[in-house]
């Protein structure tokens, strides 16, 4: 990851990879319209090298795709490996996401981050999306694959590469130059997708998604997207995310295969049924994006207000609507979030985090909306019969007029479901319901316990199932909910869970009257008819087994559900409770190897049948005792102690020199162009747009020569929001203005002070380009220009002669990482810098003169190996000023004092060195020379100490 590959290395990896090309575009398969990561995960197994790879169909209908005939619910989280450039880490996170109950994976694949310059593309390091479509294979997770060409995702430029900005033709359009740029990176990225489908069985890819909430009407344009997919050897199905459910592109000239939709509904259920309209009879209700969570713009809020108000209470509410709406596609936008390092972000919407308020925090820490997810993704892949259903017209008959009641039942074995919520979803009062179930086992009156009631408690929705062949046992009905079941061989398994202090009911049916064994907890057993009832209290963990009168032995679990969110279902008919998280599960004869990751010792208990005799917890044996219950009860051992260094040892240079008129800039590029492309001409002449010269991230620096006197200038600089340029004449400071968040760019008129003019002048013009917008309205907004915008003397007719200077390429991090300031030009950012002549100072706080100043220090860090400890830098108290921050050379983002909301900055495992010296270097940028950094602080991302 910190270089390119050996040159033999890269040649064989080269060709490799036209072998593997050739096969994906051979292929005739058709398809109908950070602790332990070293261990093994669970998953396929790898093909051998001389088996030929097993294909695939993938089809769909009304209710569901279908992979090899067998109806599966697609429960995915959205990830962007792009937004954290450690590989390892993306495995982290996709053993995580599957841990979590999804059996998706989301993709984008932004353009930019693959490509430098036209014709030049990078999937190495960091940028080695084989790799991660390999990992994700690996983790036992199935792939949605959406490489644009645009994908907006609060990216700079929707994701377009900068030097697709100049070009005349409009973006997202049928134009020439649009066109062969296009098909220049998907004839790159396609063949890498193709080679990983799962219908060539080479791999996991399910869906291939074009464009993204394109809402022109270009149908040209739409029609060559798929067939240029499907000419590089794409035969997965091919959709399309409609913006806003408006039916585009769902029928009709240029529509794919399958139609899907986004949508961001904040606390609202809505009734999506006239979605059928666009889907038609043949194909199955798919959301390519459901909200899980919201970005937040500068100046703004935080991330864990986010978190608070999209958290258990909305997953519940309106996932649990989506189900009852039959969607069996659904991925939800952000599952992790991650960081918008280097030029990333479009500034107009979101800063350097884009945490999103996610499940997963930007630290890749599991958070509070994590259990209901697991509860909701286990029970979706649990519970096959919810993968076709159909309404049962109406309400069903209940007693609670504030409840709302629906009902869908499976037409094949008549599986019902009930699901059940406030009638007004404002109302956050504790309503108590009956309710009354049909199925082939007989009609009931819900619960049945004399004095009991379903309870819906404020903002709350429930899923109740009856009628269910429940692996060998047979579920009349359950008050609580079902999180997963297993066949363990020996016995099966079930976990139900409720709202705590709720009381719950469970029957199940059985030829003749069984043995029930409670093991722990208050259960209370009934025995009428053909019936066993159970009644209990949702409260920690009730142990019921239950054995005999015709069936296999049950091991029922029933647990409230903070209880229920401690248990885990890695694989392989594996069930854990215990640890903050289990990751994977991989079964050797009577070992169990266990990967995962804890808070602090305590228990793991493994139900895994008795064929498992020992369990190894990351590589390492524990000593286990089998329980009452069958299963094996261990311990496992906390984290280790951590400790970090201070940063109290600095190293200070003041950098400004392009402010001096001496400065030699021969070799900047003149700034002469008389004409543009761009959809927004200039008012003054030449044109000064940054892009137009090839510089397209970060800062850019002017200068302009002209002789005699004048009265001032007057400037439009364009910046995004959030912006800051400085001005300088002849070395002497003139002012700095800031942006803001009221607009993307910003005018001002400076007067020259007579003592600075000279006979030859030189006006400096620093100015920060914070991002391009995106292209959401398929109007070429993308375009809207950076830099100088226009620039005039005032009180001269002089002509001004300007050169221009910018960032480049960074080899080893991207087109991204790097804009055009002097230290970054000069590798100031980067651990092989000698900064042992600059002066020493104890902290990066203090006040500078106006302009630019560097601080660099170098951090040894001793974590412990195999254990995740996340850490930031944390910035506090500062005013006037802001800093792009480096760590060994990656810019990991920018803190901006007098705006924020930002001031804990992430730094990822893999950037930082864990165990050795990290270097950290800040490019600090004082307004006025009057404010500073405040406080720079090593922390843990967690709080712990």
């Amino acid at each position: 990851m910190r270089g390119r590959p050996l040159p033999l290395l890269a040649a064989l990896t080269a060709l490799l990879t036209t072998i593997l090309s050739a096969t994906a575009a051979g292929a005739t398969s058709t398809t109908a319209g950070a602790a332990a990561t070293r261990a093994s995960v669970s998953g396929p197994a790898p093909a051998s090298a001389t088996a030929a790879p097993t294909r695939h169909t993938i089809t769909y209908d009304h209710y569901s795709l279908l992979i090899d005939g067998k109806r599966q619910y697609i429960w995915s989280g959205e990830f962007h490996y792009f937004r954290l450039p450690s590989p390892e880490l993306w495995r982290d996170m996709l053993q995580k996401i599957k841990a979590s109950g999804f059996n998706t994976v989301s993709l984008y694949f932004s353009w930019a981050y693959h490509s430098p310059a036209p014709g030049k593309y990078d999937f190495t390091g960091v940028r080695d999306v084989d790799r991660l479509l390999r990992m994700a294979e690996q983790a036992g997770l199935y792939v949605i694959a959406r490489p644009g060409p645009y994908v907006n995702g609060e990216l700079d430029a929707g994701g377009y590469p900068g030097w697709l900005l100049t070009q005349k033709g409009r973006a997202r359009s049928a134009a020439a130059d649009y066109t062969a740029a296009y098909r220049e990176w998907l004839a790159h990225i396609d063949p890498i997708i193709a080679r990983h489908q799962l219908t060539n069985g080479t791999g996991s890819v399910i869906l291939y998604q074009v464009e993204n909430e394109y809402d022109g009407s270009d149908a040209t344009y739409m029609t060559q997207l798929a067939e240029q997919a499907r000419a590089d050897g794409i035969t997965v199905p091919i959709f399309h995310n409609d913006k806003k459910r408006q039916g585009k592109w769902a029928s009709g000239a240029g529509a794919p295969d399958l139609y899907a939709s986004d949508t961001y509904p904040g606390t609202s259920v809505t009734d999506y049924s006239f979605m059928r309209s666009f889907t038609g009879p043949n194909r199955p209700l798919f959301w390519a994006e459901f909200q899980g969570g919201w970005f937040q713009p500068w100046g703004g809020g935080s991330y864990e207000e986010n978190r608070t108000k999209f958290g258990p209470s909305f997953e519940r509410i309106t996932y649990g609507n989506n189900i009852d709406n039959h969607f069996t596609l659904q991925n939800l936008y952000m599952l992790y979030g991650g960081t918008n390092w280097g030029w990333q972000a479009d500034p107009n919407v979101v800063y350097t985090s884009y945490d999103y308020g996610a499940a997963f925090d930007e630290s890749r820490r599991l958070t509070a909306k994590v259990p209901v997810l697991k509860q909701q993704g286990y029970f979706v892949q649990s519970v096959e019969p919810l993968r076709k259903t159909d309404d049962l017209p109406g309400q069903p008959e209940h007693s609670g007029a504030a409840v709302h009641v629906d009902a869908d039942r499976n037409p094949d074995d008549g599986t019902t479901f009930y699901f059940l919520r406030h009638e007004d979803l404002k109302q956050t009062t504790d309503e108590a319901t009956t309710l009354r179930v049909e199925t082939s086992d007989g009609t009931y009156t819900v619960p049945q316990q004399p004095g009991t009631a379903i309870h819906v408690n404020g903002p709350d929705y429930k899923i109740l199932t009856a009628g269910y062949t429940m692996d060998h046992q047979r579920l009349v009905y359950s008050t609580s909910e079902i999180m997963t079941h297993e066949d363990l061989g020996d016995r099966d398994v079930a976990l139900l869970h409720g709202r705590k202090g709720e009381a719950g009911e469970t029957v199940l049916r059985y030829a003749s009257q069984p043995r029930v064994d409670v093991l722990a907890g208050d259960v209370q057993a009934t025995w009428s008819g053909s019936d066993l009832r159970l009644n209990y209290t949702h409260d920690g963990l009730a142990r019921v087994r239950i054995s005999g009168g015709g069936r296999a032995p049950l091991d029922l679990l029933l647990a409230d559900d903070d209880t229920a969110s401690t248990f885990w279902r890695p694989g392989g008919n594996v069930l854990v409770r215990g640890p903050y998280l289990v990751k994977t599960a991989e079964r050797d004869g009577a070992t169990l190897r266990l990967t995962g990751e804890t808070e602090q010792a305590g228990p793991l208990e493994v139900f895994a049948g008795p064929g498992v005799r020992t369990v190894l917890w990351n590589g390492r044996p524990v000593r286990a005792a089998r329980t009452a219950s069958g299963s094996l009860l261990a311990t496992v051992p906390g984290p280790r102690a951590v400790s970090l260094p201070a940063l109290d040892s600095w190293r200070f240079h003041e950098d400004t020199p392009e402010a001096a008129p001496g400065f030699d800039d021969s070799g900047w590029t003149a700034a002469d162009h008389q004409a543009t492309d761009n959809p927004t001409q200039p008012k003054t002449l030449p044109v000064l747009y940054a892009d137009d010269y090839g510089f397209h991230h970060g800062d850019v620096w002017y200068r302009g020569r002209f002789d005699g006197t004048a009265a001032g200038i007057s400037l439009t600089a364009g910046t995004g929001k959030a912006g800051v340029w400085s001005v300088w004449l002849n070395g002497t400071f003139l002012g700095t203005v800031s942006t803001g968040t009221g607009g993307q760019n910003s005018s001002r008129d400076f007067t020259f002070p007579p003592e600075a003019l000279g006979a030859h002048n030189v006006v400096s013009v620093l100015v920060r380009n914070m991002g391009h917008n995106e292209d959401g309205g398929s109007n070429d907004a993308q375009k809207n220009p950076r830099g100088l915008l226009s620039a005039a003397l005032t009180g001269s007719d002089a002509a001004v002669a300007w050169r221009i200077q910018g960032g480049g390429n960074d080899e080893v991090r991207g087109p991204l990482n790097n804009g055009g300031l002097h230290g970054e030009r000069a590798g100031w950012t980067l651990p092989s810098f000698a900064d042992r002549t600059w002066p020493r100072a104890t902290s990066p706080s203090g006040a500078h003169a106006p302009g630019i100043a560097w601080y660099r220090t170098r951090v040894r860090l001793s974590l412990p190996k195999g254990q995740d400890t996340p850490l930031v830098l944390r910035f506090a108290g500062g005013q006037a000023a802001r800093a792009l921050i480096f760590v060994n050379g990656w810019n990991l983002g920018q803190y901006v004092a007098d705006l924020g909301p930002q001031h804990d900055f992430v730094l990822p495992p893999g950037v930082l060195r864990t165990n050795g010296v990290n270097t950290i270097a800040l490019g600090v940028w004082s307004y006025d020379g009057t404010g500073g950094l405040g406080t720079v602080t090593l922390e843990r991302a967690d709080g712990a100490r």
